[in-house]
């Protein structure tokens, strides 16, 4: 069974690989915010518990059994972020840190009945998609906001970022998943695009804030 900290890092190394599956040493050291010598240390450990393929001065690779486990964790976590919004009313914005905790807890009937009771979601309040008991993940194919076009007529339907600030922001403009755009005209210089949606006629939004959203084209 992994430790908290051996979980934090499998499931950076999932969520940092590249078309690869690779990481580099640096890049996880960074994201886990700790010193190189304590990635190479826990690498180490990683790799003789099975869950990593590590040779010096290469990138590493999560191993099968690494990827499994490391969606599991994520499984708990998105599971339990849709469960605090679809059960107990919180906010899109608020649920993260405490899933964070949550993720770690290992009793598989706890997040099994925590499935069965929202009807099996497929996917979280941020639109990431949640892997299935066995660790698989179906992944979604969506456009960012920032590649349409003006004229087209979009749904939103995930995210590349759920900071609270960004998901506030969004917030603040009445824009959740499952909002209806309508594209009015996409600026040439700046590549910010003006849109409509319920009571707003003509919101811009900035290039950053487009790349973050992910829609599905409305036929």
């Amino acid at each position: 069974m992994a430790s908290q900290t051996e979980e934090n890092y499998l499931k950076s190394l999932f969520n940092l690989a590249n078309e690869k599956g690779e990481v580099n040493i640096s890049e996880l050291a960074s994201q886990m915010q700790v010193s190189m010598p304590t990635v190479n240390s826990m690498v180490k450990t990683l790799q003789k518990n099975g869950w990593l393929i590590y040779e010096k001065y290469k990138p590493v690779t999560l191993t099968p059994e690494g990827k499994k486990d490391a969606a599991l964790v994520i499984r708990k976590h998105r599971l339990t972020e849709m469960f605090l919004v679809n059960k107990m009313g919180f906010g899109w914005e608020e649920v993260h840190e405490i899933a964070e905790q949550v993720e770690h807890i290992h009793a598989p009937k706890f997040f099994e009945r925590m499935d069965e009771m929202m009807g099996f979601p497929t996917i979280d309040p941020h639109g990431s998609p949640i892997p299935d008991k066995l660790g698989r993940i179906q992944e979604i194919n969506y456009l960012s906001l920032s590649d349409c076009k003006a004229g087209q007529l979009v749904k939103l339907a995930g995210l590349t970022n759920s900071s609270t600030e960004f998901l506030e922001f969004l917030n603040g403009r009445n824009l959740s998943l499952g909002t209806e755009l309508t594209i009015r005209s996409k600026e040439a210089y700046d590549q910010s695009i003006v849109v409509s949606y319920l009571n707003h006629n003509s919101e811009t939004l900035s290039e950053k804030v487009c790349e973050k959203l992910l829609v599905k084209v409305m036929e």
